[in-house]
């Protein structure tokens, strides 16, 4: 069980000294500090790099303490044996059969064990009255022992599909015996709430994102050629990057090119995990098959994680080398406009801030960003895409249904697998300036009403006072 400390962002904006002033005084974010009285707020998962969890509560966390909610951050461990049967439980809950073969008793086995093992850790850290919030299914184990130590606890699910299925079925029958634990459950969609769950003990909590990141702060042109240079993507006499961002871009970033991205060229950028669930293989195919020809001056960018420094998530490697081995096998003139960016990831904070403003760069590059996922619990780069006024074409899975609404603040594609709707859409955006600009002015302005970290704060807030016993029963609405 390894503490985690994000630093708060290293630069403040207006708009995060503001938000935070407004927050100290907020009547939820009150209510909970008195209900808290003294105790703690632990958050558990089980990666502190990668992924939208750890994303998350990087800036979270600081959030809370920054309005008087102390809060940490707790990271379980485990072993391959154990994060083999938890991907096969994150393909489930989205409908997916994953390998095909059926979760078994001894896959059961695995998960008690090192679920049990990791509440016994934690509770060397919590103490009687602490309020818990466990971040996914890979956690979910922990709930029995932390309720029976006195502890109040909430399971936060950020996965799930709307469609009842035989795979989601057996990914709830899986965890059934834990489900009844917590004394309180918070969703990102209220369709990825089962039957099981007491509908009158849940919320629904949209992630957010937080515009004082240094994912989301603004770059200038400038910072942008810098960062893209830096890391080998681009070529040009960018401005000089400070140490830590210096060292990270050149050692912890690889580009996969024949030649640099030309300076003027539209792109394409899908930025996820080389998960099967993501789908970079159909992005590069769609854009080999339905855009290279009809916007012949694009290039495209896929960007992900090392999927070495990615524990929780054993498929990333098999993902990568696939879409690699697709990359090498095209046509040299093709080949030359499909660009393939691993970003290392590490536990020092500056080493994230710096891998963030790669990211954040990479964004503000693009002239398209994609999230062509095949399912998704929430999809936090389509908010980021948004917020950064990015035009977007994404899947109408998950949360990217609650967070674009089709032909006002992106294209959605109703069927992920259609690689000829995934081109034409993509096209579109590329060859009509007055379209993208005005999808991204709209959904810039929903993304400042809904997605942004305070509203996410104030949720949790209301979470905290109702697991204190202190507050009214949750309601599924937002």
């Amino acid at each position: 069980m390894t503490p985690v400390n994000p630093t708060p962002p290293g630069v403040a904006t207006a708009w995060s000294t503001q938000t935070a002033e407004a927050l100290r005084h907020d009547p939820l974010v009150n209510a909970a500090r008195t209900a808290l009285d003294g105790h703690t707020v632990w958050h558990v998962n089980t990666t502190a790099v990668g992924g939208g969890i750890a994303e998350l509560l990087r800036s979270a966390v600081p959030w809370h303490n920054r309005v008087g909610l102390r809060t940490r951050w707790l990271v379980t461990s485990g072993d391959t044996d154990f994060f083999t049967v938890t991907k096969q439980l994150h393909h489930l809950f989205h409908g997916s059969p994953g390998t095909g073969a059926p979760l078994t008793g001894a896959d059961a086995e695995v998960y008690a064990r090192v679920t049990t093992e990791a509440a016994r850790s934690a509770l060397t850290h919590m103490s009687a009255g602490d309020v818990v919030v466990l971040h996914d299914p890979q956690v979910l184990g922990m709930a029995p022992l932390l309720v029976d130590a006195g502890l109040r606890v909430a399971w936060r699910s950020h996965i799930g599909t709307a469609a009842w299925s035989d795979p989601v079925a057996e990914a709830w029958g899986f965890l059934a015996r834990y489900l009844p634990a917590p004394h309180r459950y918070a969703f990102s969609s209220a369709d990825y709430v089962p039957p099981a769950v007491d509908r009158s003990l849940t919320r629904v909590i949209h992630p957010t994102i937080d515009p004082g990141s240094a994912k989301c702060r603004p770059l200038t042109g400038t910072e942008i050629e810098a960062f893209t240079s830096a890391i080998g993507l681009t070529t040009g006499s960018g401005a000089a990057l400070p140490g830590t961002a210096a060292s990270y871009a050149a050692d912890r970033v690889r580009v996969f090119q024949d030649t640099p991205l030309p300076p003027d060229a539209p792109t394409v950028l899908q930025i996820s995990r080389w998960d099967p669930l993501k789908d970079m293989s159909g992005v590069l195919t769609g854009f080999v098959e339905h855009i290279a020809d009809a916007s012949p001056d694009a290039h495209l960018v896929l960007a992900g994680p090392d999927p070495d420094d990615i524990p929780d998530d054993p498929e990333n490697r098999t993902v990568f080398d696939a879409v690699r081995a697709e990359h090498r096998r095209l046509p040299t003139a093709l080949r030359r406009r499909v660009h393939l960016v691993v970003l290392g990831l590490a536990d020092d904070d500056t080493e994230m801030e710096a891998n963030a403003l790669v990211v954040n760069a990479l964004q503000r590059r693009a002239t398209v960003v994609c999230q062509k996922s095949l399912q998704e619990g929430f999809g936090l780069a389509v908010t980021e895409a948004m917020w950064k006024e990015r035009p977007v074409v994404a899947s109408a899975v998950g949360g990217i249904r609650e967070q674009v609404v089709p032909g006002v603040h992106g294209l959605l594609l109703e069927e992920p697998s259609d690689l000829a709707a995934f081109g034409s859409a993509v096209t579109s955006l590329l060859n009509h300036r007055a379209l993208r600009d005005q999808l991204t002015g709209a959904a810039r302005q929903h993304c400042r009403e809904r997605f942004l970290v305070d509203r996410e704060l104030r949720d949790y807030a209301r979470l905290y006072t109702e697991l204190t016993g202190a507050g009214p029963a949750a309601s599924p609405g937002p």
